[in-house]
């Protein structure tokens, strides 16, 4: 009887057993981090994939091709003259297409442009909404691919 009281004392307290995969887990950890802030490896160049690498390399060069002015007149008797100054973002390969399509790119602004409410153009906001607009009458006539973005270089009213 004396050998059966004795087996449960030799078990290690449970106490100990719940320590040790916390150690581990600590020690992982810490060594993880180290290698990181070292400098060993990367996590995030082990998310990127190899095609993600030759396309950041291979990024066409961004050309911006100036849409010619606009001055026209806004209606409304007060003699106001709207003076509008453009740029299409692209890349190399398109530019020639957006040269070549440019005639219809002004009819397009100037269209728009002179459809607006002469009343809009004291409200505020109506910038963005004139980008977005020529933004969106750009890509109707030259297409989704060639225009990555239009930017306003000049807005006047005098």
């Amino acid at each position: 009887m004396s050998a059966a009281a004795e087996i449960p004392d030799q078990e290690p307290p449970k106490g100990k057993r719940r320590l040790v995969p916390l150690l581990v887990v600590l020690v992982l950890g810490a060594a993880g981090f180290a290698s990181t802030f070292l400098g060993l490896w990367s996590p995030a160049a082990l998310l990127e994939t190899v095609s993600d690498r030759g396309a950041a390399e291979a990024a066409p060069e961004v050309v911006f091709v100036d849409v010619p002015r606009i001055e026209l007149n806004i209606p409304g008797g007060r003699g106001r003259v709207l003076v509008l100054s453009t740029s299409i973002e692209t890349d190399q390969a398109q530019q020639g297409e957006i040269l070549h399509l440019m005639p219809r790119v002004s009819d397009a602004f100037a269209t728009f442009l002179s459809g607006i409410d002469p009343g809009a153009y004291d409200k505020r906001g109506v910038l963005e909404i004139i980008r977005g607009e020529l933004l969106t009458r750009s890509r109707y006539v030259l297409g989704e691919a060639p225009v990555k973005d239009l930017l306003i270089t000049e807005f006047l009213i005098r």
